[in-house]
């Protein structure tokens, strides 16, 4: 296809970004066109993947900006290598090159003039005559200037079809020079194999490399992101029917089509297809359909947790017939309390049973409860090993108990890939395995996690029911507190005394029992009632950063969260993100930071990490992990964040899209976290996701105060809203069917 004879040309280098949309690569940025005057030019458009410190040749329109006025509209562009000395210098030191800052610029162009960059693409071994450069730092730069060229190419091709710059890096990280055949031939294979790109990315380039909209390629990846993104939404399978209905909305192709590819994908293993008892209880069974991990998850952890429970062994044979009454009074006189009846039982439930469930709502004692199985079990020499899901509720067990706690993944020793060390034929070395948080666990962690405790063992699991299920897939808590299955508990339910003093427990009861919490007279709950979102927005950052420091003397970034109900709109996670930033960590010019996507990363930052990582940290780094931005270094382009784990993880800065802001999280992304204080916007912007566990998830997450901001009418909807039916799990079934 020629180019449009009308398109102007226009050259010069990139000075700065002013703003990019990752999602579509459309860009406003600022150039030099040289003409010696020192004004910049606005240029809008799809320069995708381009650099500052570059020299671009772009084809495009002019035109005018009522409020910037003269700009470029760039329809397309090519990099164009500097050719003079300063031209070099600067291209060199804008931090294009991974290893290669302004300084080492310096001296690569004093040494070797307008030759430089012929010396780097033909001869990179004489960059050691440079003085201060060593074999290690110029094969470094040597391969970042490959990898850049290489991934420059893969660039100008995807840019046709409209691929953001993060996504065509992680394309050219996961195939390296077969990343343009991949893309032209099997474009569906990268939804399921390169992070970020979903089916509707896949499909796009698809559409664009010529694969036809009926293609079966086309419909049996639909399917398997339909269930996908079903899995992300909690569920460990769809109803076939419902299946069906999705993919045909999804893919727009006929129903047949559909009903012939799913049987096909059934018959090459792609998908498992199985008979299980109707949710809605009626007995009716229905036609499940998994993804196979998630069919394996839950086959397995079924077996495992009953293979425990019959079990002949006994790790802790001693507690089969101890006195508990001299047992429970020399706890009392270590302790300093008695346990209350319910306590007495899930203790010895623990102690005896080898698979237990303890639930219960804050203040009533889950973790004294919690602090007296331990205690007993190693005043008889038990191993006993303690795991949450988060770091947060790791060190706050730890502290509980006086013994060593770890998340659950540093516990299997998660390796990259997400194997882990410890499994069924290496398990751990225990006698007692308790996990708290465990409504935060999803079907994968804990089948990964009940294969590795051994036989004769004891497993208590220790979560309260009534929160928020997992982030993952599956309902596990939930499912093992099925009534009438195999699995033994003990709900407490007495809220203790000291804890009916707390307006924070009180109320969190009053919400799980579908009473309105008490905003007024209280020194550690309140409400600052506003009726319009944004304005509500504008009141909790007032009350995050100046409010509750002053009152409280609590620190604005280390102890006070705000929790939404949502990432969009006026008042989510996503537009008060930006607001708290400024009010918490501005911009300041002794303060390092990146630009990246719609974001800017600054030291001081509080961040999250929103995927499960593998490859990060001694033991991979997860979804939901919080951390601080400790450095950031603009010559090897890398970022470094301290996690709520004290391990110090760097992220290369095209890997910033792992990372997202944390001043707000939403309230599904804080399970198993505790703060200080805790800042609640709830307006009728999110009326439809307002629901009672989710402002009671919101509520017990604080320890010492919690501030509502928003409309009272939204709180009433929240409390008064059960939860709309269960996700799709069968784990449940699975139990009873090996019980009986």
């Amino acid at each position: 296809m020629g180019e449009a004879p009308h398109l102007s040309v226009l050259e010069g280098v990139l000075e700065r970004i002013t703003y990019a949309n990752e999602d579509n690569g459309y860009t406003v940025a600022r150039v030099d066109t040289g003409r010696g005057s020192g004004d910049l030019l606005t240029v809008v458009g799809a320069l995708l993947g381009a650099q500052p410190g570059e020299s671009l040749r772009m084809h495009g329109r002019w035109g005018s900006h009522p409020q910037y006025g003269k700009q470029f509209t760039v329809e397309n562009y090519t990099t164009v290598l500097p050719a003079t000395i300063q031209g070099i210098r600067r291209y060199l030191g804008s931090g294009l090159i991974k290893g290669i800052g302004p300084r080492i610029a310096e001296r690569i162009v004093e040494h070797f003039g307008t030759d430089t960059l012929d010396v780097i693409e033909t001869e990179p071994t004489r960059l050691v005559e440079v003085p201060g450069l060593g074999p290690k730092r110029t094969k470094l730069i040597a391969a970042a200037w490959e990898e850049q060229k290489a991934i420059k190419e893969v660039m100008v091709f995807l840019q046709g079809v409209g691929v953001s710059t993060s996504i065509a890096v992680r394309i050219y990280k996961s195939y390296g020079d077969g990343s343009i055949s991949v893309v032209k031939n099997q474009p569906y294979r990268l939804a399921s194999e390169v992070w970020g790109i979903g089916f509707l990315t896949a499909d796009r380039l698809a559409q664009a490399v010529g694969i036809p909209h009926d293609s079966p390629e086309r419909v049996k990846a639909g399917l398997q992101y339909a269930l996908s993104q079903a899995t992300d939404s909690g569920n460990c399978y769809l109803p076939e029917e419902r299946l069906i209905a999705d993919a045909v909305k999804l893919l727009q192709v006929d129903i047949g089509l559909v009903i012939e590819c799913l049987g096909e994908l059934a018959d090459d293993e792609g998908v498992v297809r199985e008979s299980v008892p109707s949710p809605d209880g009626s007995g009716e069974p229905i036609k499940a359909v998994y993804l196979v991990p998630f069919h394996r998850a839950e086959i397995a952890l079924a077996a495992q947790v009953l293979r425990l429970l019959r079990g002949s062994e006994d790790r802790m044979p001693g507690f089969q017939d101890v006195a508990w009454d001299k047992a429970l009074a020399w706890l009392a006189e270590r302790t300093g309390a008695d346990l209350a009846p319910e306590q007495q039982e899930a203790v010895r439930l623990a102690l005896t049973q080898k698979v237990a469930v303890l639930t219960g709502g804050p203040g009533c004692g889950k973790s004294f409860t919690v602090r007296s199985v331990v205690a007993l079990a190693l005043a008889k020499k038990a191993k006993v090993v303690l795991a949450a899901p988060t770091g947060r509720a790791a060190k706050r067990l730890a502290e509980l108990t006086g013994a060593e706690a770890s998340t659950v993944h540093r516990l299997l020793e998660l390796k990259p890939g997400g194997d882990a060390a410890y499994d069924r034929d290496r398990p751990l070395d225990a006698d007692l395995v308790v996990v708290d948080e465990a409504s935060m666990l999803d079907l994968l962690l804990a089948n990964k996690l009940v294969k590795a405790v051994p036989p004769g063992a004891h497993l208590l699991f220790v979560g309260d029911v009534d929160q928020l299920p997992s982030v993952g897939a599956g309902e596990v808590l939930r499912d093992l507190l099925a009534p009438g299955g195999p699995v033994p508990a003990v709900r407490l339910t007495r809220i203790f005394r000291q804890a009916q003093e707390s307006g924070v427990v009180t109320n969190a009861h009053r919400i799980n029992s579908g009473v309105p919490p008490v905003t007024q007279g209280l020194a550690d709950f309140f409400l600052f009632a506003e009726e319009d979102s944004e304005e509500a927005a504008r009141l909790t950052v007032d009350v995050v950063a100046r409010r509750i420091p002053a009152r409280f003397g609590l620190d604005a970034r280390r102890d006070v969260q705000v929790l939404t109900p949502m990432h969009r709109g006026p008042a989510g996670a996503g537009a008060l993100n930006g607001l708290l930033q400024q009010a918490v960590t501005p911009a300041r010019p002794d303060v390092a930071e990146r630009r990246f996507g719609g974001r800017t990363f600054r030291v001081g930052d509080k961040v999250t990490q929103i995927r499960n990582n593998y490859d990060k940290g001694a033991n991979g780094v997860f979804n939901g992990t919080v951390g601080v931005v400790t450095g950031l270094d603009v010559v090897e382009q890398r970022l470094t964040v301290r996690t709520d784990e004290d391990e110090e993880i760097g992220y290369d800065f095209d890997e910033l899209d792992e990372l997202s802001h944390a001043y707000a999280v939403t309230i599904h992304r804080s399970q198993g976290s505790e703060y200080p204080a805790v800042v609640i916007p709830v307006t009728t912007g999110a009326w439809m996701m307002l629901q009672r566990n989710l402002l009671y998830t919101a509520v017990t997450r604080a320890k010492r105060l919690v501030v509502l901001v928003g409309s009272r009418r939204a709180i009433g909807q929240a409390v008064r809203t059960v939860s709309a039916g269960r996700r799709f799990t069968a784990l449940d079934h699975r139990l009873d069917l090996g019980a009986k």
